[in-house]
């Protein structure tokens, strides 16, 4: 089954069930300045799943593309991508739990071919104001499953809370792939992280409003939200191991093997990966109506990191050219009938590529010459110093990321510990006069708490990015040692979602942004996107604190000068607060970046 093929049949089969397709909405969030993408088919679609009329009926369907930049240091196995593509369905106030499970049931055996053995499911197993969900158990039983197929999970991970403190909120009903494998435990479920359950998608059932007493009231309009990984299902229609092998990205690797006269083996299998998965993101923006192009923040920040890694990539496997157009235009060709805007685009996508390769070659090339000439006189397990690697950083543009990947190639350490101290040295002395910026602030506060609190701007932002702006802060606290910082969310975050929200405050941390503040009343900091919490306890003028393309946020302060003082940021521990409330502890220090 082609990809093509795939969205013809989900569509249509939607559509026979009387769904109305809506077109797929922009990469760009409108009226929304908390996430830079969007990350989910729903985000779109929040106000009429809150009650405001869609023009098109109350049953809707569509194939939307989003962008996750958390997934950006994991992609090259098989599953984590930047732009991936999600088939959603909904219910305004019409059909409820019993035909939407049955219809997502019905579309992954019938149309699919999954055999009922291979499925399994997760439902809500009640909390202290909410009932076992029954109606959902005793639906997936007259479909066929059997008892041992259904789980039963509380609030962390089947419960879809709302996008603030208050707002429609109900159990899910999830739908996994059973893998041929061992169970790790007796214990052994969907929730467990061993591979053997492979989500598809979920069903989610907004039954209630959750008031900021967290107290449940049924709604009037009680709506559907059905989620599924398109890419994933391609992968199982198909009987392959991974995405790669699918039409979305053979046709790019054989185009590059072509190019480059390297085959796609063990050896190169994670560079070729990872320049046609950048390769591929970077078309979809480019050709988005945002009209997106290679920028230092913001959404042209992640275009621009997508493009310079594949750069880097394809000069590790040894090419020198410029092969970005080509693999564009076979990218284009590949989605030209699915999404019409790529091909129409793309004299656009073709030029702001070749300007990004030439400008960001030129600089990549005078600081390879002197990365050469450093590493030349090291032998392997010998360090390269921070006064080399702040050269190179600050002479030649040379990101300290690219220094510590070619390092790790060559078996070189990087001092980054006297980077960092170097970086420090320059900005205290380009930042005279800057100690007063936070007048009472530093003088007043232990210089780690100064840090954790921006770290914590950043932490709110990043798990926003990660998991949705579902998430909301619901109180922090901050010592020397460490930031406490508690959020709503109505389930465990995975492990892959932990590292992600560290590699978003750590790239922050890398990017050496400076920490500005603005001073607004209330009015214009909401219009310009602004978060915060507490209102009511803000005067009619506000501080903005803004770390551009990363946090934009209400505070009193005092934070630091620039995001580079944090040095390192970990998270070591995430846990349940309370119910849908999650808690994570974390810490800044200036450690190694590579452990």
């Amino acid at each position: 089954m082609t990809a093509n093929e795939l969205r013809k049949i989900y569509l249509a089969y939607y559509q026979e069930r009387r769904h109305k397709v809506v077109a797929a909405a922009s990469l760009v969030p409108e009226n929304d300045a908390s996430v830079l993408y969007t990350t989910a088919g729903m985000q779109p679609l929040i106000p009429y799943l809150l009650g405001q009329e869609h023009p098109m009926g109350k049953r809707l369907v569509n194939v939307q593309r989003c962008v996750r930049t958390g997934d950006i240091e994991e992609v090259g196995d098989d599953y984590h991508l930047t732009v991936f593509e999600m088939l959603g369905n909904w219910s305004l106030g019409d059909y409820f739990k019993k035909e939407a499970i049955t219809m997502s049931f019905e579309f992954l055996t019938d149309q699919l071919g999954i055999p009922l053995s291979k499925l399994a499911v997760t439902v809500h197993k009640g909390n202290d104001q909410v009932p076992q969900d029954v109606e959902a158990v005793d639906t997936w039983l007259a479909l066929g499953l059997k008892q041992e197929q259904i789980y039963y999970y509380g609030d962390e991970e089947n419960w879809w809370s709302p996008a603030g403190e208050s707002g429609p909120c109900g159990p899910d009903s999830e739908m996994f792939y059973v893998n041929d494998v061992s169970d790790c435990s007796e214990t052994c479920g969907p929730a467990c992280s061993c591979g053997k359950y492979v989500e598809l998608g979920n069903n989610v059932f907004m039954t209630y409003h959750k008031d900021k007493d967290g107290h449940l009231t049924e709604l009037d309009q009680k709506n559907i939200d059905v989620g599924l990984g398109f890419e994933r299902l391609l992968i199982l229609a198909n009987n392959l191991e991974n995405v790669y092998e699918t039409d979305l990205f053979l046709p790019i690797i054989h185009k590059l093997e072509a190019l480059s006269g390297i085959p796609y083996n063990k050896e190169y299998e994670k560079s070729f990966r990872v320049i046609c998965e950048h390769i591929r993101a970077a078309v979809f923006i480019l050709a988005d109506p945002a009209k997106i192009v290679p920028s230092n923040s913001e959404q042209g920040y992640t275009l621009r990191r997508l493009i310079r890694r594949t750069i880097r990539m394809i000069h590790t496997v040894g090419i020198d050219e410029n092969m970005l157009l080509d693999l564009a235009i076979e990218v284009i060709e590949i989605y030209k009938e699915a999404y019409p805007e790529v091909e129409k685009c793309k004299e656009r996508i073709l030029d702001q590529l070749e300007k990004e390769y030439d400008k960001f070659n030129n600089a990549l090339q005078g600081g390879m010459k002197m990365a050469n000439k450093y590493f030349g006189k090291l032998e392997k397990g010998e360090c390269l110093s921070g006064e080399q690697a702040f050269r190179l950083y600050d002479t030649y543009g040379f990101p300290i990321e690219f220094t510590l990947e070619l390092a790790e190639e060559k078996g070189i350490v990087v001092d980054v510990k006297g980077f960092t101290v170097k970086v420090e040295e320059h900005q205290k002395q380009s930042r005279s006069g800057a100690a007063g910026k936070f007048k009472g602030g530093l003088a007043e506060n232990n210089v780690n708490s100064v840090k954790l609190h921006t770290a914590t701007h950043l932490l709110n932002s990043g798990l926003r990015q990660v998991l949705g702006d579902e998430v909301f802060q619901c109180g922090s606290h901050i010592n020397a040692e460490r930031l406490r910082f508690d959020f709503s969310f109505h389930r465990k975050m995975t492990s892959d979602e932990i590292k992600d929200v560290e590699t978003y405050v750590n790239q922050a941390i890398q990017a050496h942004m400076d920490v500005t503040c603005m001073e607004m009343t209330l009015e214009e900091a909401k219009a310009s996107g602004a978060i915060g919490i507490f209102h009511s306890k803000y005067g009619d003028t506000v501080k903005v604190y803004e770390i551009p393309g990363y946090s934009l946020e209400i505070c009193g302060g005092p934070h630091v000068a620039n995001t580079s003082e944090l040095g390192y940021f970990k998270i070591i521990k995430e846990q349940s607060s309370s119910s849908g409330i999650r808690r994570i502890k974390a810490i800044v220090d200036n450690l190694d970046l590579k452990k």
